[in-house]
């Protein structure tokens, strides 16, 4: 077994197939509560997170205690890296305190990747820079399974900032596996031509309309203005041209699903009757958030 989750790209078909049946059994049933489990108790989760978080903190804390294990949440301002301790001296003392996991989110591209060479713990990837969220994509595509039954043969379109966006980037390596048509779009400035070249067979282009047609997923990213040195554009100018609305959902297939890793800014990257709408899976993402980490904590730590 994998010392913890690092990335989607080294991560076979087969693996990703395992992680997202396995979710499925963490998944409540309808109208029903989250179950709780005795498969990690006595074991120990340090949540490490260096930038802010609401969504996959929180998902990650209620997985581990739903699987009965310890879980203890730091975050960069109340740690000693905010005092000046390196990221290394940081690690080494949370090691010397023997947790069994740790769930890291950083700035820096690779972090995770790099501090796995050097703690015998497993690191799960939480988001590294504008490299990679592993969690996220596998419950996108536990949430497209969930409405469609099947990731073969799909059209997925992914609009927005995809320069900065680890999302877009884990996303393809786990669709492309799976034989996804993935359609990038989003304005030049935001639409690098590397991001085409991280799988075979991604289109790119910077019209709306041409990705979001006969499209079977709408999967919409925030704008990282945190990432980026100035706005290229306006938001008003940004909705009018990649903002997602009503019009544009009409040109996709009937059964459309909408998506948004969030947190999602209503009127610049999506208009509220989409994402209130019948079409929106986006809260279903969410609920799917702890299904999906819960398979991959027992994953990593159940051995």
């Amino acid at each position: 077994m994998p010392r913890g989750l690092l990335d989607i790209e080294s991560l076979t078909r087969a693996e990703i197939e395992a992680i997202l049946t396995r979710s499925k059994d963490f998944q409540p049933a309808p109208g029903q509560s989250f179950k709780r489990f005795d498969i990690l108790r006595g074991r120990s989760v340090v949540n490490l997170f260096f930038e802010a978080s609401t969504r996959t903190r929180t998902s990650f804390e209620m997985a581990a205690k739903r699987l009965g294990a310890d879980t203890v949440s730091i975050t960069a301002s109340g740690s000693s890296v905010s005092k000046g301790e390196s990221l290394v001296d940081t690690l080494n003392t949370l090691a010397a305190m023997r947790p069994d996991a740790i769930v890291m989110r950083h700035s820096a591209s690779g972090a995770p990747h790099f501090l796995s060479r050097y703690l015998p713990i497993p690191i799960v990837n939480a988001g590294d820079g504008t490299h990679e969220h592993p969690t996220q994509a596998l419950l996108d595509a536990r949430t497209i399974l969930d409405r469609r039954g099947t990731l073969e043969g799909l059209r997925v379109a992914i609009i927005g900032d995809i320069a900065h966006s680890r999302v877009a980037r884990s996303n393809i390596f786990l669709l492309s596996k799976f034989g996804v048509q993935v359609v990038l779009c989003g304005p030049a400035p935001l639409l690098p031509r590397e991001m085409g070249e991280i799988a075979s067979g991604v289109e790119l282009t910077c019209d709306m309309e041409t990705a979001i047609r006969a499209a079977d997923v709408i999967m919409m990213l925030r704008v990282q203005l945190e990432r980026q040195h100035s706005s290229p554009f306006p938001a008003s100018e940004y909705f009018q041209f990649f903002g997602l609305r009503p019009e544009h959902v009409e040109l996709a297939r009937p059964d459309v699903v909408v998506m948004h890793p969030g947190p999602i800014n209503r009127g610049r990257e999506i208009s509220s009757e989409v994402a209130d709408s019948q079409r929106s899976a986006i809260l279903n993402q969410v609920e799917n958030g702890v299904a999906v980490r819960m398979a991959v904590l027992e994953r990593v730590l159940a051995a």
